[in-house]
């Protein structure tokens, strides 16, 4: 029997990411908050696995002076060694321009910058930070268990409903096809369509 993912629905993607940039009865500063929201789009809108999201460097994202157009996981950042390219959405674009004039701007260090820290960007937010962040915001906003994977999930299930298999499989960087077709679950929506499919036309 194929094992059924869970996902977030769009309403609660939107609660969670609204959250994540307003959190209620916070004191942090707005770019901290700025931070997450953008880590929760990686997620959500490219894919990102969170132990690839924490090795990403800024100019991975930002470079030449404006944000990328796709993103590039290098093979020591996949978890299968696949290097892969994702295009970046309108608001994960949006979100990386932001993070490059709140973060990124005045990192002057040699050597490696991370995309993603706290203090100093050559030390970036380990796995298991980036875990306790969507967790709890999860809790709050939703009501929910969920963590960083189930984002990564929630953006196969969608890029099922509109990519061919082949093009879902790249994206997401699987070597084997059998990977890619567990997101293949159909939602009510798309039982309702089968179902709506059938009618007469008149």
């Amino acid at each position: 029997m194929k094992t059924q993912l869970l996902t977030l629905t769009p309403d609660e993607c939107d609660k969670l990411l609204s959250h994540l940039q307003h959190p209620p009865n916070n004191t942090a500063s707005p770019r901290l908050h700025h931070r997450n929201y953008t880590m929760a789009l990686l997620m959500l809108d490219a894919g990102c696995r969170v132990g690839e999201l924490v090795q990403l460097e800024h100019a991975q994202l930002y470079y030449l002076a404006a944000p990328v157009n796709a993103l590039t996981i290098l093979k020591h950042q996949a978890k299968n060694k696949r290097e892969r390219t994702i295009p970046i959405s309108d608001r994960l674009n949006v979100a990386i321009d932001k993070m490059n004039r709140q973060w990124w701007i005045t990192d002057h260090n040699p050597g490696t910058r991370y995309a993603f820290y706290a203090n100093h960007c050559q030390h970036p937010l380990t796995v298991r930070q980036v875990q306790y962040i969507i967790t709890a915001a999860g809790e709050i906003s939703l009501h929910r268990d969920i963590h960083p994977h189930l984002l990564r999930h929630t953006f196969a299930t969608r890029l099922m409903r509109s990519a061919p298999l082949p093009v879902v499989q790249e994206l997401l960087g699987h070597k084997n096809l059998s990977s890619t077709q567990i997101y293949t679950h159909p939602s009510d929506e798309d039982r309702r369509k089968a179902i709506d499919s059938l009618n007469p036309t008149k």
